[in-house]
């Protein structure tokens, strides 16, 4: 009878303890979101919802302007025409002509559009105008 008296070494299996990787990737998500530049999503798509509550002729503190490809026009989310965009221009340059104007036009809009929103803003006297870009 043979007997080994050699100890025996049971290799132990190997672990990855992935409580820690949990940890850095929650603190690495929490830092993205709270340092993540958000953006109005629709301005981005220029999909502006009309609004038909009693507010709607309030102004902000700054007239937002878009201008879709097809030549549509926005006036602080809501959609108007080319006269209807001359009198809100007018009217909110009469409250203050200090107001800034920011014109939020697609990349495909059309330049006579984006030149008649900017004539009827210094018209009516609102000089500090910016155009949004990405």
């Amino acid at each position: 009878m043979h007997v080994d008296l050699r100890p025996r070494h049971h290799r132990q299996k190997s672990e990855i303890n992935i409580i820690p990787l949990v940890d850095v990737l929650v603190v690495l998500i929490f830092f993205f979101l709270v340092s993540m530049q958000f953006r109005n999503l629709t301005l981005l798509q220029l999909t502006l919802p009309e609004i038909r509550t009693a507010g709607q002729e309030q102004v902000s503190e700054q007239v937002e302007i878009g201008i879709t490809p097809e030549g549509h026009l926005y006036f602080q989310g809501s959609r108007v025409s080319e006269e209807e965009l001359v009198r809100r221009i007018e009217r909110a340059a009469a409250e203050t002509r200090a107001r800034p104007v920011l014109i939020i036009a697609d990349e495909e809009s059309n330049l006579r559009t984006l030149t008649f929103v900017m004539d009827t803003c210094r018209r009516a006297g609102l000089d500090r105008i910016r155009l949004q870009s990405r």
